[in-house]
């Protein structure tokens, strides 16, 4: 049996029927969270049922059809990831996840899907993984974003959970799409590592340095990361879901800048005439089912002010017919006396 490491105190390593008392008090634990978006949680209500859903996962994994993994913190059997479907003839996987609150806001969940997205495309030759999501489960559908997978489009009404009938997002990466190991961050996010080391050779403090002023470089690259979600998430109205554009209020100083390069001319807007049109856009049914996320960063940081460099894919529905496209943004940050705000940005799409 294997372990690996997670973090300081995380382990990801298979999660087998002997473990199914464990298996049980922890989806009990989870339940209120998991169960609205994992079928099978619902399956495991005590011991004979929780030991008969691993003993099931055992048997497919024997048959190279399935497998499933637990993710320990601190000893304790927090979530968990999984192959829910492998077909190593078609070339075609699907991966998932579930998680328990005590597990939340530590990127667990990421860094234990890479590890299976490595393993299915290095060791086993996969050449598509796959990410089924319920339409409002917006954290899950987060993950993928973070991994770097394409929206490929909705299945409308195609799974029935309590008598209701669900649209299913379904995600995917494939393998020349997939970054090698050595690229992938132990954050879960994709860093341009050579991008980053000539950074560091022009005198750049990145995110691999120790401190920035009295604060850990790790922390401040943290919070640059939250920023970045934050306003990408903001415009997000998936599965019925309404943007939230004030987020881009809270995440700028008030006299920030925001250029659009996509035209033949350079387009500058301040904070609230960049947020209005988008806003109506979002809201009027002219743009639906819209996300975009990252999918490649640089972040340096010189004390008090940052720079970030900033590669991402979208998709939606524009006047009923579905597009994707993808971008680079740059975008400077400065520390404020109430934390670290964007300060401008210009983005150009490809």
């Amino acid at each position: 049996m294997f372990t690996l490491p997670l973090g300081d105190t995380a382990q990801l390593r298979p999660l087998e029927p002997r473990h199914a008392q464990e298996f049980l008090a922890h989806i009990d634990r989870a339940r209120p969270y998991v169960d609205p978006w994992i079928p099978w949680a619902t399956l495991s209500t005590d011991l004979a049922s929780a030991t008969a859903v691993l003993r099931r996962y055992a048997d497919r994994q024997a048959e190279d059809t399935a497998r499933i993994y637990g993710i320990w913190l601190d000893g304790t059997l927090v979530g968990g990831v999984m192959f829910t479907r492998f077909d190593s003839t078609s070339g075609v996987c699907e991966i998932g996840c579930w998680l328990e609150a005590a597990g939340e806001g530590r990127g667990l969940v990421t860094r234990a899907c890479r590890v299976l997205i490595d393993w299915a495309f290095t060791e086993r030759g996969m050449t598509r993984v796959e990410w089924w999501a319920a339409a409002g489960n917006t954290r899950s559908i987060e993950v993928a974003r973070r991994l770097g997978m394409t929206r490929d489009g909705v299945l409308r009404q195609h799974t029935l959970y309590r008598g209701v009938r669900r649209d299913i997002e379904v995600w995917s990466v494939l393998s020349g799409e997939w970054p090698p190991a050595d690229r992938t961050a132990a954050t879960g996010e994709v860093p341009v590592r050579e991008m980053a080391a000539g950074a560091a050779a022009a005198g750049a403090v990145t995110a691999e340095d120790a401190t920035t002023g009295d604060v850990p470089v790790s922390d401040v690259k943290a919070e640059l990361d939250r920023l970045m979600r934050a306003f990408l998430g903001a415009f997000a109205n998936t599965g019925g879901s309404r943007p939230n554009l004030d987020v881009v209020r809270e995440v700028f100083i008030p006299q920030g800048v925001i250029i659009s390069n996509v035209g033949d001319e350079p387009v500058v807007y301040d904070v609230d005439s960049f947020i209005e049109p988008r806003e109506k856009l979002l809201t009027d049914g002219t743009m639906t089912e819209f996300s975009e996320w990252e999918v490649a960063e640089r972040t340096e940081i010189f004390g008090s002010v940052a720079h970030r460099f900033s590669e991402y894919r979208k998709s939606g529905i524009l006047d009923g017919e579905p597009f994707e496209g993808e971008g680079r943004k740059t975008i400077q940050f400065v520390r404020t006396p109430v934390g670290w705000r964007m300060s401008s940005m210009a983005w150009d799409d490809v």
